[in-house]
């Protein structure tokens, strides 16, 4: 039985969290106004809940639920297996961060009436959003 670790991040909008999620392949993902247990590989409840949750049939058949847990500061904290540690480490944090960056651009660039002039992913990861306005 694998223990879950908890990762600080700066993510506070859960809708745009859910979209970034979507960004890095996790199109099923659940989002409560409570928490929620996460459960084990084995399908063990555990004593970890979460907010948003990815749950392990989304994952992988040996994996356990990945969840993102709201602290006392508005932020989400990720939850995660020390097993799944290994695939969904920092540097996934730090893509699932970028996606959730775009999100809040085009969430921004909507509210705000802005238009997209372009919105490219370049090879080396980084993202070049252009917006425009008509005054």
């Amino acid at each position: 039985m694998s223990h879950f670790t908890r990762v600080r991040t700066a993510l506070r909008d859960p809708d745009l969290l859910v979209q970034a999620l979507a960004a890095v392949g996790f199109t099923t993902v659940e989002a409560h106004d409570t928490p929620q247990t996460l459960y084990g590989y084995l399908g063990d409840a555990r004593p970890d809940r979460a907010e948003v949750v990815i749950r392990r049939a989304h994952i992988g058949r040996v994996s356990n639920d990945i969840g993102f847990r709201r602290r006392d500061d508005g932020t989400f904290e990720a939850v995660i297996s020390e097993y799944d540690r290994r695939r969904y480490d920092q540097p996934w944090l730090t893509k699932v961060a970028r996606a959730y960056g775009h999100a809040a651009a085009l969430r921004y660039a909507e509210d705000n009436g802005y238009e997209i002039d372009s919105d490219v992913l370049e090879e080396n990861g980084r993202r070049r959003l252009v917006l425009r306005r008509y005054v």
